[in-house]
């Protein structure tokens, strides 16, 4: 078994990197800064704007971390963020919740959405009806605030849709999509974007490779989730904003499409979706 390959040494075999940076910008739209332990958040920004990544969304999921994901934005002039309660937590959704979104929202332009919100029923962190219960009033209060949402669906597909056709206005997108083409599909059709990340490259994810396949271009998003789900060739280590052009790479590899033709496309997406100031 050879050596494997470092970092760099991966990344420069990538079609679109030339001297270790993009030659089309990136955003990474789904990331948590605050998550990641083997690199600080300075290191994380530097190392991805020096990539050609010129934005990151830092996700909210907790009640406990609607603050520091707010701080990280104000402490990086290219970083923004969500706002919002992880289906995992909707035990802890409240009013005081509802009411502390309402105000960092209100309060700074570079909350771009609401989210990490939605269903989960894998694990069953919360109670059902909790979890259902705090994603309509989550939808509720991005449609006041103008806002896109930030969707997590996981085996809850009919759920998810029963409750999205309540909000046929709602904007935004299914992040780290690895449902089924008929879930996908809808999205699609209610005008949704889905986000794709490490997991397309994993080789038993064959599923998520047929959603991304037949996803229109315009309607795709690219993220890491970082720290979770590190793309192949580096699956295994954490993950960390820095490995999204392998997520691209993989994309247009799917689609069969050039990074000229795919990446601006992509891009343009990110902008149209998302209030960046």
């Amino acid at each position: 078994m050879g050596k494997r390959k470092s970092y760099e040494e991966t990344l420069e075999n990538l079609s679109f990197i030339e001297n270790g940076r993009s030659k089309f910008p990136l955003i990474e739209t789904h990331c948590h800064l605050d998550y990641i332990k083997s690199i600080t958040p300075k290191e994380n920004v530097e190392k991805s704007h020096k990539l050609g990544i010129e934005k990151l969304i830092t996700i909210s999921v907790t009640p406990s971390n609607l603050d520091t994901v707010l701080n990280l934005t104000n402490t990086f002039e290219n970083v923004f963020c969500s706002q919002g309660v992880h289906p995992h937590d909707a035990k802890d959704w409240d009013k005081t919740v509802l009411g502390k979104i309402k105000e960092n929202t209100m309060s700074s332009k570079k909350v771009v959405a609401i989210g990490e919100i939605g269903l989960d029923f894998h694990y069953d962190s919360s109670p059902r009806d909790l979890q259902m219960s705090a994603f309509e009033e989550q939808l509720e209060l991005a449609m006041d605030l103008k806002l896109p949402v930030i969707i997590h669906t996981r085996e809850a597909e009919d759920e998810t849709m029963a409750i999205l056709k309540n909000f046929p206005k709602i904007k935004g997108v299914a992040h780290s999509f690895t449902s089924s083409l008929k879930l996908a599909e809808y999205l699609i059709d209610s005008g949704l974007y889905l986000g794709f990340n490490g997991i397309i490259s994993f080789k038993k994810a064959e599923g998520v490779r047929a959603a991304l396949e037949m996803t229109p271009l315009n309607r795709i998003l690219l993220e890491t989730d970082s720290p979770f789900l590190a793309p192949a060739p580096h699956r295994g280590k954490e993950n960390a904003p820095i490995y999204l052009p392998f997520v691209a790479q993989k994309v247009l590899e799917v689609k069969n499409i050039s990074a000229e033709i795919g990446l601006p496309q992509i891009h343009q997406n990110t902008l149209d979706l998302f209030p960046f100031c």
